[in-house]
């Protein structure tokens, strides 16, 4: 163990993911030198998730694993910071004793002060630190990107639209944004470091710009981000469906670098289901929004999420969402058991639905989607992509693997590609020449 070095383990989304490179880096540049051996850390960092039970079972499962290493006494700090800590403050404090110093999601960015604190009260001081869930980064943070040759630029903070299954608005604040200026600055940062993919993210994506002065719009900042120079593309996940103009899938159809690929969150297809989840829309909005988006974007990638078993929902309301996943067929898409969650409007509604029988329409709709995905795959085979290489394998076939513009990382297949005179990082013309249920194969396009 090394007085002087640390630990980071981040838990739950990319949002989650850029406050632990913030972490990383604000650590770093005080002296400590962080390693990828839990085991050899001085200082042990939990960045948590406690979006949904199965977030916040991991959650206490990893940080529980992690004590361990200071029960042995490899370990002497263990902190645990950003969404459990926040929801739940000094009741988790109550129950993992072995936590030393806790910070919510608007206090982690003072983690040094926090560790300096607990070093002057000895090692028997423990503390809490969990305040107004209202930190907004900026480009003069700090940041150690931890990403292959994509980055992720988190361009607003927090949620605003209430839904009454989610617990966001209470563990983030309310929805925040970045200037775009400063979003611009961090874009150029990001580039000076080789950023091949720059990946927009927020709770809301497509909300960015409406709580500014003179109200920008994602459109805007798009243009202004393909003018960087050095990253070949620019992805948008989490764009919600009411706030996608005609506008931005114009600049996304004009601006080469701007993937054709939207992750548009749904969450269900009934109109009463809709409502009772406070989300904006109709069935008939979401359809015709769906429609509108492929017209603009010939050959564009979507994917979605749904949830299932929400209270109330009956057999025919989800034989409903089964059918608009056959009618949709969408590219890629995530479907959730519904998880009733403290302090939200839906823990309280009447008709919950069993555990068993989520479970089995969460495996209803991934069977169904299973069969699209493998027919949109091979509908692919033949084609020729632009490949992004990230990585070597050990398969003498296919020794490279990487992503098309239709495959955002972590949540969408890979494509393994054979021999060919590139390296990681580069960006290749490959044709696709064969499918499996998510991934693809493929070979530079003139071999």
């Amino acid at each position: 163990m090394s007085e002087k070095s640390v630990y980071i383990l981040s838990l739950g989304c990319p949002k989650n993911l850029v406050d632990s490179e913030v972490l990383s880096a604000l650590l770093s540049e005080a002296g400590l030198r962080v390693t990828d051996r839990p085991d050899r850390a001085g200082t042990i960092v939990v960045n948590t998730c406690a979006f949904i039970l199965p977030a916040k079972e991991e959650s206490i499962s990893e940080i529980l694993r992690m004590a361990a290493f200071k029960k042995k006494g490899s370990c002497r700090r263990l902190v645990v910071t950003g969404c459990l800590p926040q929801r739940y403050g000094t009741e988790l404090a109550r129950e993992l004793p072995e936590v030393d110093l806790f910070l919510g999601t608007g206090d982690f960015p003072d983690i040094l002060k926090h560790l300096r604190r607990l070093d002057e009260g000895g090692r028997k001081t423990r503390l809490v630190q969990v305040g107004e869930p209202l930190y907004l980064m900026d480009a003069a943070v700090p940041r150690a990107v931890s990403t292959s040759f994509y980055s992720y630029l988190k361009v607003a903070e927090g949620c605003s639209n209430r839904c009454a299954y989610c617990v966001i608005p209470s563990i983030r604040g309310p929805f925040r944004s970045r200037p775009m200026d400063d979003i611009v600055a961090e874009a150029e940062r990001l580039a000076v470091a080789g950023t091949r993919e720059m990946i927009l993210i927020a709770q809301d994506t497509t909300a960015w710009g409406r709580d500014l002065r003179g109200r920008p719009t994602l459109n805007g900042l798009l243009k202004r981000l393909c003018a960087v120079e050095g990253p070949r593309w620019i992805r948008i996940l989490y764009a919600y469906p009411k706030n996608i103009t005609a506008e931005l899938l114009a600049t996304m159809d004009a601006e080469e670098k701007v993937c054709r690929y939207l992750d548009i969150p749904v969450q269900h297809i009934s109109d009463r289901i809709l409502k009772a989840m406070n989300r904006k829309g109709t069935s008939a909005f979401l359809r015709k929004k769906i429609a509108e988006i492929r017209r603009a974007l010939p050959g564009v990638s979507l994917r979605t999420s749904l949830i299932v078993g929400f209270p109330g929902e009956t057999e025919e309301q989800f034989e409903e969402l089964m059918d608009f996943v056959r009618e949709m067929r969408f590219e890629s898409l995530g479907v959730f058991p519904y998880s009733p969650e403290e302090g939200t409007a839906a823990e309280a509604m009447a008709g919950q639905v069993p555990e068993e029988e989520k479970a089995r329409r969460q495996a209803a709709v991934m069977e169904a989607q299973a069969a699209i995905a493998d027919e949109v795959n091979l509908a692919r085979v033949g084609s020729v992509e632009e490949v992004l290489i990230e990585g070597t394998t050990r398969r003498k076939d296919f020794p490279f693997w990487g992503r098309t513009r239709f495959q955002a990382p972590e949540i969408d297949g890979v494509t393994h590609v054979r021999a060919g005179t590139f390296s990681p990082g580069d960006i290749v013309r490959c044709r696709i020449t064969g499918a499996a249920l998510y991934d693809l194969h493929a070979q530079k396009a003139d071999d």
